[in-house]
């Protein structure tokens, strides 16, 4: 059935719909000093990783291949080095949906990226911030948990998160307060055994996120390591589950995308921005096919 992007706009504002930000919420991202683009995407990522230069077919397939790569003939280090320069110590302009979503300030959201647009856009209002850990001792969790006063992060425990602060969940990490990143393979393999037996998730997100709804922005489902992450951080959604933004859907995104009761509209990130009235968008159509 048709459905206007307004709509999709305003229930994300009344936080009926909890946004789940992909890569391509990244696009106008330019770097202030030299004007390159940010990479997030994972070839993108791949080039800037390798210094501009492809690797081996098998190793571009998706960034955590690459990254596994790397980390075998340098060290997981190398890998974390690469991100810190990337995402902490360059300059980044601001994305036009970043912008939105610091005045919107639904209740919760997820960010699969690893820079920190997120975390300024909240940066003027207590939050907690909740990041992915992998291969770590000591605890049994794969999260670090972590609250924002409005001027530092602490680290507290569970008990400890306050209910009526936004929550702000980056399962790949990001390079602040301190850095952590879930990037190799072999830090997705323990990130998503973990997150499969509830050991990723604080108890009370698992308990907010039962029947809630999404709207999936910037993000492909061609690959199998998204999908999984995304299956397991979305566990008991409701019905539908949400809507996924896919401007040109693949047939394999829209038999994945209908198992989990997932509707796709055929638009992107700029046309969501343009019903919600944001003067830098592009003008779209009010109405968008919906898959089922």
């Amino acid at each position: 059935m048709p459905l206007s992007l307004d709509d999709l706009a305003t229930a994300l504002q009344r936080g009926d719909l909890i946004p789940y930000l992909g890569p391509g919420v990244l696009a106008d991202v330019t770097d202030a000093d030299n004007g390159d683009q940010m990479p997030a995407w994972s070839d993108d990522l791949i080039l800037a990783m390798n210094k501009g230069r492809p690797m081996a077919p098998r190793l571009m397939w998706e960034f955590p291949r690459a990254a596994m790569d790397v980390e075998l003939k340098r060290g997981r280090s190398a890998v974390n080095r690469f991100l810190d320069n990337l995402y902490g110590r360059r300059n980044w302009t601001r994305s036009a949906l970043h912008d939105w979503l610091a005045a919107a300030a639904p209740p919760y959201i997820i960010d699969i990226n690893r820079d920190t647009q997120l975390q300024d856009s909240y940066a003027d209002r207590p939050h907690t911030l909740i990041r992915g850990i992998a291969r770590v001792g000591g605890t049994d969790y794969r999260f670090k948990l972590q609250a924002w006063d409005g001027e530092i992060y602490q680290e507290i425990d569970q008990a400890g998160a306050d209910p009526r602060l936004p929550i702000l969940f980056k399962p790949m990490g990001s390079p602040r307060p301190d850095p952590t990143y879930i990037a190799s393979d072999a830090d997705y393999v323990d990130y998503i055994t973990e997150l499969m037996g509830g050991f990723g998730l604080p108890k009370f997100l698992k308990q907010y996120r039962v029947g809630r709804q999404y709207l999936f922005l910037g993000l492909r489902f061609t690959r199998d390591t998204e999908r999984m992450v995304m299956s397991d951080i979305i566990y008991a959604a409701g019905r539908p589950a949400g809507y996924a933004l896919i401007p040109e859907p693949t047939e394999k995104e829209l038999r994945f995308c209908n198992k989990k009761g997932i509707k796709v509209v055929k638009a992107d990130v700029p046309d969501l921005l343009a019903a919600a009235g944001v003067s830098n968008a592009a003008p779209v159509p009010r109405v968008f096919e919906v898959g089922s």
